[in-house]
């Protein structure tokens, strides 16, 4: 016997055809009938709920934008703190004095 080939034990029932069967293929479960399914209220036969993501859908890339330069408001958190920045030098100076 080569290193590939695997020794497997003999079956100790000594029956060659399958004989494991899953439960799933023994025991199969019951479907629905139609009757089963409860009435619509809405009264629409065809199809009509429609999910989300169908319904408004996200902008793929490449979508253009008013990207005319660089937004004045976008400097305010620095300019705050670069002010905080200097009133706090400012007075750590005026207490060392």
């Amino acid at each position: 016997m080569s290193d590939r080939e695997i020794d497997l034990p003999d079956d100790p029932t000594g029956i060659e055809e399958p004989h494991d069967v899953l439960a799933a293929e023994e025991f199969a479960m019951p479907a629905r009938s139609a009757r089963d399914v409860p009435y619509d209220p809405s009264g629409i036969r065809e199809p009509h709920d429609v999910l989300a993501a169908e319904e408004f859908a996200m902008p793929g890339a490449g979508v253009e934008h008013d990207g005319g330069g660089l937004d004045p408001r976008s400097l305010i958190p620095g300019a705050v703190l670069a002010l905080l920045l200097v009133a706090l030098l400012l007075r750590r100076r005026r207490a060392d004095a």
